[in-house]
């Protein structure tokens, strides 16, 4: 995947992350759909550094 594929997937990732995180309220979750949607920012968060970082070349790397 070239640099710019990469940018474009994790800003992708970073924008649904931040439109989750505006559903949330500045509260500690106290339900498990609060802590689903904050499970569900954190991952989106770790995707788009995963696209963005390519620690490791996973993304680049082909398979087998």
């Amino acid at each position: 995947m070239e640099f710019r594929q990469r940018v474009v997937v994790g800003s992708i990732w970073i924008a649904v992350a931040l439109l989750l995180a505006s559903t949330l309220d500045p509260a500690v979750p106290s339900s498990a759909g609060d802590v689903a949607r904050l499970f569900v920012v954190v991952l989106a968060l770790f995707l788009a550094g995963v696209y963005l970082l390519n620690p490791r070349d996973v993304v680049s790397r082909k398979p087998f």
